[in-house]
């Protein structure tokens, strides 16, 4: 069993060092705080795996905490130690998700088999998250997808979420980098406050300082009354700066301050200002490559870049763009009032081979258009959009798909319906290897069908390949 953490919120430091005293040959390590804001303080920052607390503490009353832990969600177990039997507190404390309570006085056994039961609940509950990562989630915070690179993306938000870290998310436009930023922060310890957005690539330059940092009446033409900038509004909560790298170069220097010394100035203010923000931004560029270019301050870069984040692009993702898809057309057909609910075979070929270069949104577009245009219950391959479908006859990833899409034929090209029939057929055949039974599944119809028309056909026509 791995080292755990205890915070111990006591007042009483005698009797604190005789809990300390009492769990010393305990496989874990103590945190000792005396009062309520001293533990908000540690809680902001860290998960401990076991919670000690005292509920008659001199600042706060222990309740409090423990709906802090509650409400935030925080993965721990939490010991509530009291001097009062009444069972009203007692209950109320359990329903706040409490694991067990101690009623002082209490002698070294029974808080050392209370905190041995909370330590073996934790354990267990590490288990369970370790063989859930094992098997791959599905679906995370409103991302979808179980290969490897998105467990890898899950894993690295469960990581950075406890801290304060400024976390860069880069990747290609439609990869859902302020979808990441949002799990982040939904998760973290300001998940209870509303995450502040900020588009840097939106907003006309000149207005971009007063956007950060708010202005005062009359800093200029226009500014009609005093008002808050997006650093303000997230004080206390995080700032997600999405396309960071299209940002003004001289506002970049007033932005660093800000992330260095928690510091701004309004425009047309004097006075100073202080905020406490948890920073995540996003870009599609190469941030390094701006910064040789000069487009982009090196010492802003290493500032953001604590910890980077590469969302994958969707052609990296492997059967997780089906998923998505179907996930799209179900959405699509609830909101619409239709009847979709899967791909036929060809459709789902599409979107497996299919490089994607608009990633996500690209996708969400065409499925989008699909519904809304078309009606039944399976989408066929011509109900994707045209211009889609023209993309696709020189697609290198669809080589061995036969997509024919007619470009005003003039009446020479009419044949018989059962020679464009046959070839159709037989090169189905061709591509699947001789099985009929697959080539029939491509063609969405009976094998049976395929036979017969192979025994109707003229048999001088059958010997022409």
């Amino acid at each position: 069993m791995n080292k755990m953490s205890i915070l111990l919120i006591e007042d009483t430091v005698p009797l604190a060092e005789i809990y300390v005293e009492y769990l010393q040959e305990e496989n874990a390590e103590i945190i000792p705080v005396t009062t309520g804001d001293e533990a908000f303080s540690y809680l902001s920052d860290h998960t401990p795996d076991i919670i000690l607390l005292d509920m008659n503490l001199p600042d706060v009353d222990g309740m409090d905490i423990l709906k802090y832990v509650s409400d935030r969600g925080l993965k721990c177990s939490v010991i509530i130690i009291t001097g009062y039997g009444a069972v009203s507190r007692v209950v109320e404390a359990m329903r706040l998700g409490a694991f067990e309570y101690l009623q002082k006085p209490f002698d070294q056994g029974r808080l050392v088999l209370t905190v041995r039961n909370a330590m073996e609940r934790m354990y267990l509950r590490q288990m369970v998250d370790s063989y859930k990562s094992q098997l791959g989630i599905t679906e995370y915070h409103g991302m979808l997808g179980s290969s490897q690179v998105m467990q890898t993306v899950y894993d690295t938000i469960e990581n950075v979420a406890s801290s304060s870290a400024t976390v860069f998310i880069t990747g290609e436009s439609g990869t859902g980098k302020e979808l990441c930023a949002q799990a982040i922060h939904n998760i973290s310890t300001r998940g209870h406050r509303e995450m502040v957005i900020l588009n840097c690539s939106a907003i006309p330059k000149d207005l971009m300082e007063s956007e950060i940092f708010g202005h005062v009446k009359g800093a200029f033409t226009g500014a009609i009354a005093d008002r808050q900038g997006a650093a303000e509004r997230a004080d206390g909560s995080t700032l997600f700066l999405d396309e960071i790298a299209e940002m003004d170069i001289n506002l970049q220097s007033k932005l660093l301050r800000l992330i260095q010394f928690g510091t701004y100035q309004r425009v047309g203010s004097a006075k100073t200002c202080k905020v406490d923000i948890r920073y995540i931004c996003a870009t599609n560029r190469d941030p390094l490559k701006m910064v040789k270019e000069g487009r982009f301050r090196e010492d802003l870069y290493y500032r953001l870049n604590v910890i980077p984040l590469k969302l994958p692009y969707l052609r990296e993702r492997g059967r997780d763009k089906l998923d998505i898809a179907l996930n799209f057309l179900r959405k699509f057909s609830e909101e619409e009032n239709k009847s979709f609910k899967n791909y036929s075979p060809q459709v789902e070929d599409v979107i497996l081979r299919h490089a994607w270069p608009g990633n996500i949104r690209q996708l969400q577009n065409i499925i989008r258009n699909v519904v809304v245009l078309n009606e039944g219950e399976q989408v066929e391959i011509d109900m994707l959009p045209r211009d889609f479908l023209d993309s696709l006859v020189d697609d290198d990833d669809h080589n061995n798909i036969k997509i024919i899409v007619d470009k005003k034929p003039d009446i020479g090209a009419i044949r018989p319906l059962w020679q464009t029939e046959k070839q159709v057929i037989e090169e189905a055949i061709e591509i699947c290897e001789g099985n009929i039974s697959r080539a029939a599944a491509y063609l969405g119809i009976n094998p049976s069908t395929i036979y017969r028309k192979l025994k109707s056909w003229p048999k001088e026509e059958k010997d022409l390949k």
